[in-house]
């Protein structure tokens, strides 16, 4: 194989696009566009202006089987994203999924069991955040017990503002059969992927669920959901895409310290000097009173650091893509191996089912179950086949 991984795109929408400009601009220095794929003849049109060189197809499978392309990205709706990686694996193409891995764990359980019989190629799924060097700090950190174990974590997600427009520009778009969901399967699967990431995956889901609160659409557009962790550890996720202003605010709370990150940039991770156990049993009435009066000196019970960095848009995505490129050329570990994606999947699904049953329900749920309550609400739309 060559230096460079030769890539096809499926998909020349504004994700397909976005990744072949990274890599005509430089910024994938491992990879090149080998091909690139789309049902719509406008994009063929496009591609013969931007990209004259690189081979068109209208075909997936014909892509897969041009023998031009070692590797391939999946920008197309999350239904396809496990049947497109089943196919590229099935001929020995690398795949990148894009998020979610799918809409229902069954179809990605499907593509991991298939990709876990061809361990010889890489398989890996676009988490950019998981390349964002701040949340890969703060899991170094989390990872490391400088803040002690988890008591309890909050994630209010909410900058995902979409004026009814967004949603009447495709017959597909938040739909059950088309989109698989709304805000949970469209803009919020990196902070799904993320909370479980550093924090752990939850045992158990209760949801209040809005669908079509604020937008005319079927789908959800406002989420509260809380979690339980086990040993008195919970979490809650809020998310909306009716919040023009909109908040990215997530909290994790240790036993021996805490980490508050806004917008996404900022971090302030404060650091016990004991646990908060021991400081608090440690405190006679003296102490009490000095916390009453404002008499308490910091600086004896915690420490404080403000952690930040620079991360241009883009450099995620082409960093990811590099990764993938480099896993395949020398076996560099992934940062983001395609087997995870189910994690977030499985937590959107629980979301999901809890609130169309309004009980608890436990990750391990019945995916049938799932499946079945899925296709209750496609067959109400009746515009798009039911799923199995």
């Amino acid at each position: 194989m060559s230096k460079k991984v030769r890539l096809g795109i499926i998909g020349l929408g504004q994700q397909g696009g976005a990744y072949a400009k990274f890599i005509t601009d430089g910024l994938v220095p491992n990879m090149e566009i080998a091909a690139i794929c789309d049902t719509d003849p406008a994009k063929k049109e496009l591609a013969a202006a931007t990209y004259p060189d690189v081979p068109f197809h209208d075909d997936y499978i014909a892509l897969l089987d041009s023998g031009d392309v070692d590797a391939v990205v999946t920008c197309v709706p999350h239904y396809l994203h496990p049947e497109m990686g089943i196919a590229a694996l099935q001929r020995n193409v690398h795949a990148l999924v894009e998020k979610p891995a799918g809409v229902y764990t069954k179809q990605v359980k499907e593509l991991n069991e298939f990709a876990a019989s061809k361990p010889e190629l890489s398989f890996a799924i676009m988490f950019n955040q998981r390349n964002n060097p701040l949340y890969r700090k703060i899991k170094e950190i989390v990872d490391n017990g400088e803040i002690g174990a988890i008591r309890r974590t909050n994630w209010i997600i909410t900058t995902w503002w979409r004026p009814q427009g967004y949603y009447n520009s495709s017959a597909w778009r938040a739909t059950w059969g088309g989109e698989g969901g709304g805000v949970l399967v469209n803009q919020a699967p990196h902070q799904l992927d993320l909370w479980q990431w550093i924090c752990g995956v939850p045992k158990s889901v209760y949801a209040k669920v809005a669908y079509g609160f604020r937008r005319d659409i079927a789908v959800e557009d406002e989420v509260t959901a809380m979690v339980d962790y086990g040993d008195g550890a919970t979490g809650v996720f809020v998310t909306a895409t009716h919040d023009l202003t909109g908040t990215d605010r997530f909290e994790i709370l240790g036993d021996q310290g805490k980490i508050v990150v806004e917008g996404s940039k900022t971090a302030t991770v404060t650091r016990l000097n004991k646990p908060e156990r021991e400081l608090s049993d440690g405190m006679g009435m003296d102490d009490v009173r000095k916390l009453f009066m404002g008499q308490l000196k910091p600086e004896e019970y915690y420490t404080t650091e403000t952690i930040e960095f620079e991360s241009v848009w883009g450099g995620q995505h082409a960093g990811v893509l590099e990764n993938f490129a480099a896993n395949i050329l020398d076996g560099t570990p992934l940062l983001a191996p395609g087997s995870d994606g189910i994690n977030g999947v499985r937590l959107a699904n629980a979301i999901h089912l809890s609130s169309w049953t309004g009980t608890e329900v436990g990750l391990d749920f019945d995916e049938d179950v799932f499946l079945a309550e899925l296709n209750k609400r496609i067959a109400a739309e009746g515009q798009f086949p039911e799923r199995s």
